[in-house]
């Protein structure tokens, strides 16, 4: 099973369930939410009125698809939460394993 590159999917590996009858299932392992302490800030942003986790992340990373890695920067499971209450701070973060200077 192959994921685009800007997909959260890309580095997760499947796993096969063979059943009784020999029958094969393919799956997706889970994908844990890194921790954000892990993730170098690049910058970040004030939500504000009508905002859309999408549009932040067309925004800001250039990409509307990667609207996760906004998840993954603020520990959100739910991603709407993000955007929720206006005024809020998020993180904006690079990608897993990109070493930089945490914004404190």
């Amino acid at each position: 099973m192959a994921f685009p590159a800007n997909s959260r999917y890309q580095n997760v590996n499947t796993t096969t369930l063979v059943l009784g009858d020999g029958s094969e299932i393919v799956y997706l392992q889970r994908r844990f939410l890194p921790s954000p302490d892990s993730l170098a800030v690049m910058q970040r942003y004030q939500v504000t009125e009508g905002d859309r986790l999408d549009n932040i992340a067309a925004r800001f990373i250039g990409d509307p698809e990667q609207f996760w890695r906004l998840c993954d920067a603020n520990g959100a499971m739910r991603p709407e939460a993000l955007t929720e209450v206006v005024g809020r701070t998020l993180n904006i973060a690079f990608p897993a394993g990109i070493p930089g200077a945490r914004i404190v």
